[in-house]
């Protein structure tokens, strides 16, 4: 069973989102909060898979409540999909780089959501080709930055990461380079224990960070 809680200022949302939940046989709900304070409490009292976090709280918002759930190593196992209404270049920047591992618009459709939960529980990220254009235009704009671990990739794995950057998953990398899906899951996991990414998120975050040329 994936455990989900959710944390949202919206009633209605909560249980919106709580009946779409519960009518899932793998997924079970975890709790509900209505800020960010009595999300990291939730998450301290049940250790919940996934977190679907709301951006815009009154009081600590979901940014604060995502920065506090990094720096807390007790934390770390609750994976966080941002579930908001603003598409917007700022909030997906920010909300990426303090750990969310996906990121969707409130209107997205029922089975979207339930996919997202199940993606980020196995360790993906979940990020659409829209959200990973921002991504790219967003670090486009910034430069490159200096990325620790990054010297220590294989020509091959550099290749890889930068096509996790696209937001393809392992099966469409795999189709585009002619290779097996294992071949390149092998490399990409590689890449993530040198670079230290906790997930394919980070990954497109630090191949942003890094300038890495990112396939046509």
């Amino acid at each position: 069973m994936i455990r989900v809680a959710v944390a949202d200022d919206q009633a209605v949302v909560r249980m919106g989102l709580r009946a779409l939940l519960e009518r899932e046989p793998d997924l079970e709900f975890a709790g509900e909060a209505a800020d960010g304070a009595a999300a990291l409490d939730l998450l301290r009292r049940t250790r919940p898979d996934v977190l679907l976090l709301d951006i815009r709280m009154p009081g600590m918002d979901g940014l604060a409540t995502l920065r506090a759930i990094a720096a807390d190593p007790g934390l770390a196992g609750t994976r966080i999909v941002v579930v908001t209404t603003f598409a917007v270049d700022e909030y997906v920047f920010a909300a990426l780089q303090a750990g969310a591992s996906g990121f969707l618009l409130k209107d997205s459709a029922p089975d979207e959501l339930v996919n997202a939960v199940r993606v980020v529980a196995a360790g993906e990220a979940l990020l659409s080709p829209s959200i990973t254009r921002k991504v790219i235009s967003l670090f486009g704009r910034s430069g490159a930055e200096p990325v620790r671990g990054l010297d220590t990739l294989t020509p091959r794995e550099r290749e890889m990461v930068a096509w996790v950057a696209t937001g393809r998953s392992n099966e469409e990398i795999a189709g585009e380079l002619v290779i097996s899906p294992d071949t390149v899951r092998t490399h990409v996991s590689r890449a993530m224990v040198k670079l230290g990414a906790r997930d394919r998120a980070q990954l497109v975050v630090f191949a942003m960070r890094a300038g890495l040329a990112v396939p046509g």
